[in-house]
């Protein structure tokens, strides 16, 4: 099938199956076009929490997903691809959590949203990039805490709060590969552009760009800046938004290597398959979205 057709296909799907398609930011342009809603992850919670839709269809990882579903249980929730996954998930062991947990009764646990729905059910609160920052500033300074899995994102929020975290072993293997040697040479070639990295990088990264935002705050602070030029720091798919709210301002890639793989895998084909099929479907058990959306909507009552 053509693109035309495909996407004529997803609209029909769509209307029939009152379903809502939700996408991240760093997903292809031409899904983001067909989208009723991308975001980052915070705001895909927040729309997830509040959708009616019977269906939704979530282009994104699979924790997103899993996200969605615990948000809106009643929901069918689909996944347009089984296989994106995310490293960073991966690297928290449920086995070794609670472990961890058993011999620290004492500490909470703040859990990223990048994280698997077995996790989010042991921890205490989640957090996404955008608020993190809201998040751990609300817990009592005697409290001890343990972030995980983002070294990275907790290593600045430490540097940034003055707050004494543990920090689980992870990171994002794509935001971590940004270096300090990277902005230099865009500095050099465009000494007029702001330079734009996310939080996830490393702590010498974020203290060498002029800001370090989730892709959602980098929208909104290009959209309000009186800058034309800005160097971006994080996954290419970010530039679709960028450029349709701001076609008069001027956008590079830190470096075109800047690729998630995993997000990059799904394809119109696999949202009309996954419309069609039902396919990838996220069934979790009943008490793990209990105990994950707990986690999830202590963050959402942050204000």
């Amino acid at each position: 099938m053509d693109k035309n057709t495909i996407i004529e296909k997803i609209d029909q799907l769509r209307k029939e199956r009152n379903a809502l398609i939700l996408a991240h930011n760093y997903v292809a342009a031409e899904i983001q076009e067909i989208a009723d809603f991308c975001g980052d992850s915070l705001e895909l919670s927040i729309k997830a929490a509040a959708a009616k839709a019977q269906t939704l269809v979530v282009c994104g990882v699979r924790f997103m997903a899993e996200t969605a579903k615990i948000l809106s249980p009643d929901a069918t929730v689909i996944m347009v691809r089984s296989d994106a996954g995310c490293p960073m998930a991966d690297m928290v062991d449920p086995d070794e959590l609670k472990a961890y947990k058993s011999a620290n009764p004492d500490t909470l646990l703040i859990a990223y949203v990048n994280t698997t729905a077995e996790v989010k059910a042991l921890v205490d609160i989640c957090c996404t990039s955008g608020n993190a920052e809201k998040i751990v500033s609300s817990i009592p300074a005697d409290r001890k805490i343990m972030f995980l899995p983002d070294r990275n994102l907790g290593a600045n929020l430490i540097n940034k709060l003055n707050r004494p975290m543990e920090l689980w072993h992870g990171c994002c293997p794509v935001h971590d590969a940004v270096t300090v040697e990277m902005i230099n040479d865009m500095r050099k070639k465009y000494p007029a552009s702001q330079i734009l990295v996310h939080p996830e990088c490393r702590p010498e990264v974020v203290n060498a760009a002029d800001q370090a935002l989730s892709t959602g705050a980098m929208l909104n602070y290009v959209t309000a800046s009186t800058h034309n030029e800005f160097t971006v720091g994080t996954e290419s798919g970010i530039l679709f938004r960028m450029m349709q709210a701001n076609p008069d301002k001027t956008f590079h890639l830190l470096q075109p290597e800047i690729l998630c793989t995993d997000m990059k895998k799904l394809t119109l084909a696999d949202v009309e398959r996954a419309l069609r099929t039902n396919q990838d479907e996220v069934m979790l058990p009943a008490e793990m979205i209990k105990e994950a959306g707990a986690a999830i909507r202590k963050m959402l009552d942050v204000k």
